[in-house]
C-alpha cells in the first residue's frame, strides 16, 4: 500500500525535515506514526497524501510511483486518500452536508447520491441530526467526527489522521479512536500520527517512531 524508499524531504538546502526514510505498510494495516513535535510526522503524512513531493527517494502508493504521475492521475490518487487534520479544516460557513459532501461534489458525484452518502456517514458517527447545524455550533469532539466523515465519505482505500485526538477529552478520543478502529476493520489503511504515548500503550497496534527526522529503530 505504501512504500518509501531512502526518502529525504528538505525544505532549506542541506537541512533534512526527513532523511533517509524507508519504510512499508500493508493493505489493511493500522499504524501509529509517533515522535516528539517537529519529528516530522506531518510532513511524512504529507508525501502519502502527495501534498509534498521528496527531495530525494522513491515513493509508491498502491504500487505507483507518485514522482511519475500526471496532474489528473495525482488527483485520482488523492481522492483515494481521505486526510483528517489537527485543525478539523471545516468550512464555518457551510452547513455539515456542505462540509461532508465537498470531496464528492468534487469527484462529480450526484447531488441525490452525494446527500445519501453523507446520511449514512452521518449516522454511523451519531450525527445525523446536526446535519444542518454548522461547525461553530458543534463541540469540539462533534468537529472532529465531522472531519472524519468528510474524509471516509468517499470510502478511501487510505486514510491519514494527524493527531486526531489532540484537542479532545478522554471521552471523544475513545469515539473517535472506535471509529477509526471500525474504519480500519472494514479494510482502510489507516495511520494516526500522534504523540500521545497512552494511546499508543491502550491500543496495540504498529508503531513507526520518527526522532529528528529518522526512523528510529526498537
Amino acid at each position: 500500500m505504501i512504500q518509501f524508499f531512502h526518502v529525504y524531504k528538505s525544505y532549506l538546502k542541506d537541512v533534512h525535515t526527513l532523511s533517509d526514510i524507508s519504510l512499508h505498510i500493508e493493505k489493511g494495516d493500522f499504524v501509529f506514526l509517533t515522535g516528539a513535535s517537529g519529528a516530522g510526522k506531518t510532513t511524512l503524512l504529507k508525501l502519502m497524501f502527495c501534498a509534498e513531493q521528496a527531495s530525494q527517494g522513491q515513493i509508491l502508493i498502491n504500487n505507483v510511483n507518485v514522482s511519475r504521475l500526471s496532474t489528473n492521475s495525482m488527483a485520482r490518487l488523492r481522492r483515494n486518500v481521505g486526510v483528517v487534520f489537527q485543525d478539523f479544516q471545516l468550512l464555518p460557513h457551510r452547513t455539515v452536508l456542505d462540509n461532508i459532501s465537498f470531496p464528492l461534489v468534487v469527484s462529480g458525484v450526484r447531488q441525490q447520491e452525494s446527500i445519501k452518502r453523507v446520511r449514512v456517514a452521518l449516522k454511523n458517527l451519531n450525527l445525523e441530526h446536526k446535519m444542518h447545524f454548522k461547525p461553530p455550533l458543534l463541540s469540539g469532539g462533534e468537529q472532529q467526527r465531522i472531519a472524519i466523515a468528510r474524509a471516509i465519505v468517499n470510502s478511501p482505500m487510505l486514510l491519514l489522521a494527524d493527531e486526531p485526538t489532540g484537542n479532545l477529552d478522554a471521552e471523544n478520543t475513545e469515539i473517535v479512536m472506535g471509529i477509526l478502529n471500525d474504519i480500519n476493520a472494514r479494510g482502510t489503511t489507516v495511520v494516526v500520527a500522534t504523540h500521545d504515548q497512552h494511546l499508543i500503550n491502550r491500543y496495540h497496534r504498529r508503531v513507526i517512531h520518527l526522532s529528528e527526522g529518522r526512523i528510529e529503530t526498537p
